[in-house]
């Protein structure tokens, strides 16, 4: 199994994260493009991630929540700012409701997403830029880092159960 390599930099105020997948870049890019692979992968094991409303494209967003096993509902919006197909995308994250206001209690993040081929497969390296240390500290509190970690097992999973059919 690949390992998710995570740094913080609190001083920066940057969450680094770096991840191969065994499978081309065009297929990496679906899984995470897609509200429908999405929902197979984005959200560590046992929440479910369920789209409202998704429009990949420059200006885009994507409306979404994490399912719990109680049926709690934690609503995210993420607004795309600029894509180029099969190799970046870069997003503003933030937590919402269920009309899309934002949450002003939790923090906003800035995603930087780098997909490359390595030969092999696809390295997908990740910049996540936070406006203060605090905000980036009550990420990491929250479990980001095994959640994130959980959902890239997923989403090897995912790859290696349908190598034909993305």
């Amino acid at each position: 199994m690949k390992e998710t390599i995570f740094n913080s930099d609190l001083v920066n105020r940057k969450i680094y994260v770096e991840r191969e997948f065994d499978a081309p870049v065009e297929q990496v890019w679906k899984t995470w493009t897609e509200s429908e692979l999405l929902a197979e992968w984005w959200a560590p094991k046992p929440f479910k991630a369920v789209t409202k409303e998704m429009d990949f494209r420059n200006g885009g967003h994507w409306h979404y929540y994490m399912l719990g096993l109680d049926g709690s509902k934690f609503w995210c919006m993420v607004n795309y700012l600029s894509i180029e197909t099969h190799k970046w995308f870069d997003a503003h994250d933030f937590f919402c409701d269920e009309d899309g206001n934002r949450n002003s209690d939790m923090p906003g993040m800035h995603w930087d997403n780098i997909f490359m081929s390595d030969g092999n497969g696809t390295i997908v390296n990740i910049t996540i830029n936070f406006a203060s240390k605090d905000d980036l500290e009550k990420i990491i509190s929250m479990g980001f880092k095994e959640g994130f970690t959980a959902a890239h097992h997923n989403l090897d999973i995912l790859l290696a159960e349908n190598k034909t059919k993305l």
